[in-house]
């Protein structure tokens, strides 16, 4: 008979009948009730009763009930059913006497471990222990359970306390190695009475336990750098594919749960100088936008601004310079072999090291270069994010090799490892978002880059060696600045019968079909089905279904279109037999294209370029995906200039990075040029040539179809060897351009 109880509806969700659990049970769920969310009540009452189904007595199920609570509120509710499952498990092998041990380490570990992912990697080791040593003896794999587990259970808060996971998990795969035939030896090992067992303690004991001194360390960071940060230790013991470094997010600071003496910095100030690393950033780092860099650049600019940091941090606190020094690597000139190995990291760890030290010894010309360029932006001030981006793209572009793309990296004497990862410093950019960020400036569009949008480099193809040349094309781009929006307007009334005609094409491209949409809560109609299933669930008492209307839509197209346009200086000139530039007959043709693709309601954008040699290829915004053709746009393309040259290929891969980010399912790119890729700083005439057949193809790979609209009347010498035989098409009497471009797109995506 059980006892009178507060809570009867919880007792009766407890499917167990031990009078024991009676006379505590108000107890337990009172601080349940405190602790825990009511999903967790839930599940911390099914563990609980799968715990009482194993058949090992009151004992798991009171040490469950009275301590996981408290883990639970610590480490997460998900622990609940993680150590239930955990014991029904052990349960279902040879192991059940193992049960209680395990339950009363518990406590201990979590207090010792500290997260969730520890405890998961704490169970895992026990498991995999317990597997490898349960019926080994003489073959009998389901009669003798692990001789060494209870054993191991008892001197888990021991062991914990001495020995880091890692070191743990080392511990115990000894023994199992070297015992597991041996069922005497093994308990001896486990219980820690053979000497082998106190020698590997030793030898495993190493380090600074982050839980040992825990609290110290968070003394540190509020009283010395005044911040209140949750400190979160991870393991260096179980990522076998990348070794973790410090970080730190909206959760907290994430550091190692040990540190061994390094170079004569004991394991506290080596956790000291990796939380003064963070704080420091949290306090002078800001975040950069990452889209436009390539990795080598944004590897850069994340050690110039460790520099700057440490550099600041040293002018407040100069006694941290000793540890700096002690603890950063010393990269040594001409280590790295430039024929075999990519040597970016070594030459960046050199820069920091010259930065950091100065009696380096270096004899670069471009590192000692770009130390001084940096000491000189911390000379007054300290600087900014921002510079060290703009040096780290200078000294990236600099010192680039064409050996830096080798697979083979050189690692030797280059990592920094009191240093975080530099997650907290970038920002990205949807591939999707448009430019129209820009639009809070326009008269700022033609300054050397825009503000938060850095130049973005792209490789080219050199069809002599067949490889790329890495980062080699400097793209700025920004949002054209607006002109007078009525002189769009006014090209739309002179062609107003041409328009006329392009609208009753344009009729017969929409879509004709409608499909159904059922299951509407609003809608053009009552979709009777799902109505009258609806008012039998009503009927008998179940939840209706709410969605009960159907609507009707056009089975539509789904298209993204890019115009891209060239805008080099050759469409100043006028045909033979026309009254207007080439430059004109363009912005009419892309006038029309534009009103028209409006009408069919296809997602569309235009863009423009061109380039002065291949440090300054310009890609001006002339219409977002997101916008519509309004006056906006139409001031932007009223205004539109001619000037330098053609250097298609990186224009091409820049449309490409707009057009991936559309959700569409065919994406094209119309190119409206008037002449071949060309430019002022390359003298082999098939060198762009071959460039822009490269970028093609590559949108090809992506699924994106290129088309080209060539006005050159000597096309037919070069365009099909960049755009094959059907990506083109030549007009030769330009004054039909206006008419033609749009009903080639018609064509097109018919």
């Amino acid at each position: 008979m059980t006892t009178e109880t507060e809570f009867p509806d919880f007792r009766k969700k407890l499917k167990c009948n031990f009078e024991q659990i009676d006379d505590c049970f108000d107890d337990y769920m009172k601080d349940v009730l405190r602790n825990l969310s009511d999903q967790g009540v839930e599940d911390y009452l099914k563990g609980a009763s799968m715990v009482c189904m194993i058949g090992r007595g009151f004992e798991p199920v009171l040490v469950y009930l009275e301590e996981m609570p408290n883990i639970a509120r610590d480490l997460g509710e998900e622990m609940l059913s993680m150590v239930s499952q955990a014991v029904w498990d052990m349960s279902r092998t040879p192991n059940g006497v193992s049960i209680p041990p395990f339950m009363h380490c518990l406590p201990e570990a979590s207090r010792r471990l500290g997260t969730k992912k520890h405890m998961q990697h704490f169970i895992k080791i026990i498991f995999e222990m317990m597997h490898a040593t349960t019926g080994s003896i003489h073959g009998h794999h389901t009669t003798f359970p692990s001789p060494g587990l209870p054993s191991l259970l008892q001197q888990m808060p021991y062991l914990l306390s001495q020995l880091s996971l890692e070191g743990l998990k080392n511990w115990i795969e000894y023994g199992v190695r070297n015992y597991n035939d041996h069922p005497e030896r093994q308990k001896d090992y486990f219980t820690l009475q053979s000497a082998d067992a106190k020698a590997m303690l030793q030898r495993e004991r190493h380090g600074t336990l982050y839980m040992d001194n825990e609290r110290q360390l968070d003394m540190y960071m509020r009283s010395m750098w005044e911040m209140d940060e949750y400190l979160v230790p991870y393991s260096l013991g179980f990522d076998e594919l990348r070794k973790p470094q410090p970080y730190y997010d909206q959760l907290g600071m994430r550091i190692p749960d040990v540190f061994d003496e390094k170079n004569g910095v004991s394991g506290i100030d080596r956790y000291r100088i990796v939380l003064a690393h963070m704080a420091g950033h949290k306090r002078w780092s800001e975040r950069q936008i990452a889209d436009n860099l390539s990795p080598f650049q944004r590897i850069a600019v994340e050690l110039l601004e460790d520099s700057r940091v440490e550099a600041l941090m040293m002018r407040e606190y100069p006694g941290l310079k000793k540890y700096f020094m002690a603890l950063h690597p010393i990269p040594v000139e001409g280590s790295c072999d430039n024929e075999t190995e990519s040597c970016v990291r070594h030459r960046l760890a050199m820069l920091s090291r010259a930065i950091l030290d100065q009696n380096h010894g270096y004899e670069n010309p471009k590192i000692l270069d770009a130390v001084e360029k940096f000491h000189t932006a911390l000379k007054d001030g300290e600087s900014s994010s921002k510079e060290m981006l703009q040096i780290a793209v200078s000294f990236t572009a600099r010192t680039r090799l064409q050996s830096d793309q080798l697979p083979k990296m050189h690692f030797e004497n280059t990592e920094v490892d009191y240093r975080d990862d530099n997650r907290h410093m970038w920002v990205f950019i949807e591939e999707d978002d448009e430019p129209e960020d820009i639009q809070a400036k326009p008269q700022e569009a033609e300054q050397e880059e825009v503000d938060g949008l850095p130049p973005r480099h792209y490789q080219e193809w050199d069809y002599n060696t067949f490889s790329y040349k890495p980062d080699w094309v400097t793209l700025y781009e920004s949002l054209h600045q607006p002109g007078n929006a009525s002189d769009i307007d006014k090209i739309l009334d002179k062609h107003s019968a041409l328009a006329n005609y392009l609208k009753r094409l344009l009729d017969l491209l929409k879509p004709q079909h409608y499909v159904r949409q059922r299951y509407q809560e609003e809608g053009s109609e009552l979709d009777l089905d799902v109505a009258i299933r609806s008012i039998i669930d009503f009927k008998s008492g179940a939840q209706p279904d709410p969605r009960i209307n159907m609507n009707h839509k056009h089975d539509g197209r789904d298209f993204a279109v890019l115009l891209l346009m060239d805008l080099s200086a050759s469409l100043n000139e006028v045909p033979d037999g026309s009254t207007q530039s080439i430059l004109e007959l363009s912005r009419e043709a892309a006038t029309l294209l534009g009103w028209s693709i409006e009408q069919l309601g296809d997602k569309f954008a235009i863009a423009g370029f061109h380039s002065d040699t291949r440090h300054n290829v310009r890609y001006h915004h002339i219409k977002g995906f997101a916008e519509h053709w309004d006056d906006s746009v139409k001031a932007r393309l009223a205004a539109i200039e001619p000037g330098y040259s053609t250097r298609m290929g990186a224009a091409v891969r820049h449309a490409s990075h707009y057009l991936e980010g559309q959700t569409a399912d065919k994406k094209l790119l119309l190119i409206l040029t008037d002449g071949e890729p060309a430019d002022i700083d390359v003298s082999d005439d098939k060198l762009l040539i071959e460039d822009t057949h490269k970028a093609v193809e590559e949108l090809s790979s992506k699924g994106i179809y290129t088309h080209c609209i060539s006005l050159d009347k000597k096309a037919d010498e070069y365009i099909a060897d960049i755009f094959g035989n059907n990506g083109y098409t030549v007009i030769d009497n330009i004054e039909k351009l206006p008419e033609q471009l749009p009903k080639l797109f018609m064509s097109l995506t018919a």
